[in-house]
């Protein structure tokens, strides 16, 4: 056996066709209902949990999605924020989006997750340079609707995020988020 020197972590194949690259999503509530619905087929096609999330460049262009995998993919890193933060940062090829190679501001750059950020998102949110975060349903939603344990923030979570200059904007199509939570739960949860 050698020691593992790669990191190969894939989103399911119907991703691509799930997005309308043509389509506008110059409101936060357009953002956010792509985020749900990639949720909502990431349930559907039971390729993961119920957790969608995409990022928005200047000029409301979409630069990057991701959808949850962790099961599918054997890491706990693959949860549907870090998977677009992620590929955004590769496809914008750096790893503070708001910020050129030179150090100068290019943004703004959005984060739209169907629910509130764990733990784990919370923090790559801070260090991936990301300007403003839409959040769907809320961590307590997450907890009475599904068995996920987002883990610890800080209890002035907002505030700290503020202070770094990224704006919260909670409860965007909350409502529409907790259904894709409690269908996942119906359907069986944390199986896939």
């Amino acid at each position: 056996m050698s020691l593992p020197t790669t990191i190969h972590v894939v989103l399911p194949a119907w991703l691509p066709a799930a997005v309308d690259l043509s389509r506008s999503f110059a409101s936060d509530e357009d953002k956010m209902r792509l985020a749900i619905d990639l949720s909502r087929q990431n349930v559907d096609a039971r390729t993961g949990g119920p957790f969608g999330a995409a990022v928005f460049g200047p000029d409301d262009r979409l630069v990057a999605v991701g959808v949850n995998a962790v099961v599918a993919q054997a890491t706990s890193i693959a949860h549907a924020e870090t998977m677009a933060l992620t590929l955004a940062q590769q496809a914008e090829r750096r790893p503070r989006l708001n910020r050129g190679a030179d150090d100068r501001p290019c943004g703004p750059y959005t984060l739209a997750a169907s629910s509130q950020p764990c733990c784990q998102c919370y923090g790559a949110t801070v260090w991936a340079g990301i300007d403003r975060l839409l959040i769907g349903a809320r961590t307590e939603d997450v907890a009475a609707l599904t068995s996920f344990d987002e883990g610890p923030l800080p209890a002035d979570w907002m505030g700290e995020l503020h202070r770094r200059g990224i704006e919260v904007v909670r409860d965007v199509c909350r409502d529409e988020a907790a259904v894709v939570l409690r269908s996942y739960t119906a359907l069986g949860g944390a199986r896939y």
